[in-house]
Order: structure tokens, then sequence, then C-alpha cells
């Protein structure tokens, strides 16, 4: 057994593979730096863990760089933060996009975080008692593995028929650009989630042609304030409710704000906010101008997408409409197939089987952060489950 010194200071202990792999590195390495990655690796740290983060891009916060520029966080900034790190006095109270990479680069210079980056990790193996990663630059190999890449790491559009012949343009609403590159158009959003609502709330406030909203469900919807309060600063509360509690009380608020908006075309939710959170992952929207819009005849609620022509496209009730746009909101992928896919623990969708603190005993430390969305938000949830990852792997040495 040797040690080594990480970028922290810490002694890293590293045991010798005699059968001339990798040195296992006697802590955690994790792979992903966002949100939570970085907070997991934080909180290892402090825990006394030797950590090391791999990340595959050559920056912090990459995905945020491309994502549109009028992209603002839905989570209020006093919520929003990483352990020891705020934004700055003036931040609004919903940051804009750059904001959110200053927070990252920040929170890493601050606690100096040992991140290599330019590393894809191709492929992870269990060797019984640690785990060997494959990666672009060599392998790499740890008792405990902590895969943070995230939940919508890969933009998904579905392959509807007739779309490559369509004569407009499809992109997914994480490519949405400037509000203004839609001035005069006609525009279809098909999906009525967190990002359909999102890509409606910005062009409510363009110059646009008609614009179209394809709904197969209502969404759990809630506004960004009501008055001068940001509802999200209730986070916090509707996260202890139980969840049929915490249902009512976002219908009853929508409801409350919004009206019967099943009367402007758009359906019923099958469920309540916190039941889809939690089974289907389903994040809940945020208005902030789009149901005005809707209100108003500016967007006109439509059934789901059957298929594409060369001049428009035909929903499932035999309507034709004719966007010179579709902004396809039909959410993410994970990706993770080939990194972990055949240890079976991914779903039909891609989605961990497991999340948090929570493990698989036949595949002991493994570990999974940032996988599904939360009633706090992902910053909170990065701290929460960055925290409860720590204790178990400190314990566990012990």
């Amino acid at each position: 057994m040797t040690t080594t010194k990480t970028r922290m200071g810490m002694e890293a202990e590293i045991s010798s593979d005699w059968a001339g792999g990798p040195a296992i590195l006697e802590g955690a390495i994790v792979i992903g730096a966002g949100a939570a990655g970085l907070a997991a690796a934080y909180a290892l740290i402090e825990a006394g863990v030797a950590t090391e983060i791999l990340e595959r891009e050559g920056r912090l916060a990459d995905p945020w760089h491309h994502r549109h520029d009028n992209l603002h966080l839905n989570t209020h900034r006093d919520l929003s933060t990483l352990p020891g790190v705020s934004f700055p006095k003036g931040t609004p109270a919903f940051p804009h996009r750059s904001a959110v990479i200053r927070l990252f680069n920040d929170f890493a210079k601050t606690h100096r975080l040992p991140i290599a980056f330019g590393v894809i990790v191709k492929e992870i193996e269990f060797r019984g008692d640690h785990w060997l990663m494959k990666t672009s630059t060599g392998p790499r190999a740890a008792r405990h593995v902590v895969i943070a890449t995230g939940r919508d790491r890969q933009p998904f559009i579905p392959a509807w028929k007739g779309m490559k012949d369509f004569s407009g343009k499809i992109v997914h609403s994480a490519h949405f650009g400037r509000a203004g590159d839609y001035a005069g158009k006609k525009v279809l959003v098909v999906g009525a989630g967190n990002s359909g609502f999102d890509a409606l709330n910005h062009l409510s406030g363009a110059e646009t042609g008609q614009m179209w909203l394809s709904a197969r469900n209502g969404p759990s919807l809630l506004p960004k304030r009501i008055g001068k309060i940001a509802v999200h600063r209730f986070s916090p509360v509707m996260a202890r409710l139980p969840a049929r509690l915490a249902d009512a009380v976002m219908a009853a608020t929508q409801r409350l704000v919004f009206g019967d908006l099943r009367k402007f075309g758009l359906p019923p939710a099958p469920s309540g906010g916190a039941s889809r959170l939690g089974s289907h992952y389903t994040a809940i929207a945020a208005d902030d101008g789009a149901v005005d819009a809707i209100k108003a005849g500016r967007i006109i609620v439509v059934p789901q997408v059957k298929e594409f022509g060369h001049d428009g496209v035909v929903l499932e009730n035999g309507q034709a409409i004719s966007p010179d746009i579709v902004i396809a909101a039909t959410g993410y992928r994970t990706g993770l197939e080939t990194m972990v896919g055949g240890l079976g623990v991914l779903d039909a969708k891609g989605v961990p089987l497991f999340n948090g603190a929570g493990g698989d005993p036949k595949l002991p430390g493994l570990w999974f952060t940032g996988m599904r969305p939360s009633i706090r938000g992902c910053f909170a949830n990065a701290r929460i489950q960055g925290a409860a990852i720590a204790r178990r792997i400190a314990k566990q040495k012990r």
C-alpha cells in the first residue's frame, strides 16, 4: 500500500494491482463535474475520502455554455447555491445561465477541487472489490465510483414519420437560441412539460407569428411568482409533505392562479405534480407569460403530432398546421447505456434504478446522483444527495 497527495493536499491511499492493472484509489472517483458531481466531491473530501473528479469536457458547466441565451433557472437563487458559495449580490431572483457558469467555477476554485478535464469514461466494470474505468486517457480504478453525468445529457427527439421530408426547421428545446430568432415565424412547440413552457415563456414576449402547443398530457404548472413572491421559495416545505398532499396543494395553486385551463384546450395532468415527479421523473413546469398568451389566443393548444409532411404537420385528430419551426420539447436521455448498460442498473429509458444514498448490494461502491428531478431543485438536491453518499462511503471506510 502506498500513498499519494491529491490536489486537495489529502493523502490518498493507492493499492497496488499485482495483475498489472491501474493502481486502485482507496476512495472515490466522481464522473461528471456538474452541480451533482461537484457537490458530491466536496462532501466526500470533507468526510475525509480521497476523491478525484473526471469531466469529459474541457471546462466546467459546458452544457450551460451551449444552452440558449434566454435560459434562466426556474429555481430561486437562494435555494440554488453550492456549499460555501452563493450568487453575488444583485443577481436576479432566477439567475441567468451566465451566473450559473460563474457559480460552478467559483465553487471549484474556492474548494480547490481535483478535476481532470477531457477524460471520457467509456465503460466501467465491477472487479469484486473495486471498480475499473476504461477512459480516453487510460484505465483507472477505485473502491467507489459516483456517476453524476446528468439526467439531461442527451436531447431526445422522437422519430416522427416524415420528419426528414419537412421543409421547415426542427430543433430541440435545448437549442432554442434567441427569442428574436423566431420573429415573424409560425412556431409549433411539442411537449407541455417544463422545457415546453420554458420555450413558450420566452416566445410569449417575442413578435412571432401564430404559435401552437402540442400537448399529449397537461402539465403540473405553477407560476414563477405570485405577486412579488417567488413560488420556489416554498419548495423545502413542499418536499417534506406526503406526495398526495403536495399534489393537492399544487393542483389548488394551479387552479387558483390560472383557472381551468381545459377551457383553452390544455389536457388535464394524468396525476399530481409530486406523484409524477416521483414515478415518471416529470419536472413541474413554470409559467412566466405562456398562460396569458394561451388565453389571448396567441398560442393554440392542439393534439399530439401524428406525422410530418413536406409543408406541415398532421395532428392525431387529422388537423394539418403549417409551422415554420418545430421546437421539440420532448425530453432528454442519460446516455448511460454504453458506460453501465451491462450492469443491469438502468430502466427502459436509461434512468438508473437507484439514486443518491441508495445502491445495489450486488454492486457495492456504485452510486448515482442527480439523475432525477426534485421539488427542491437540482442544486438543493445535489447538496443533499452528495452529503448522503459521502456519509455512506465514509462509514464503510471506518
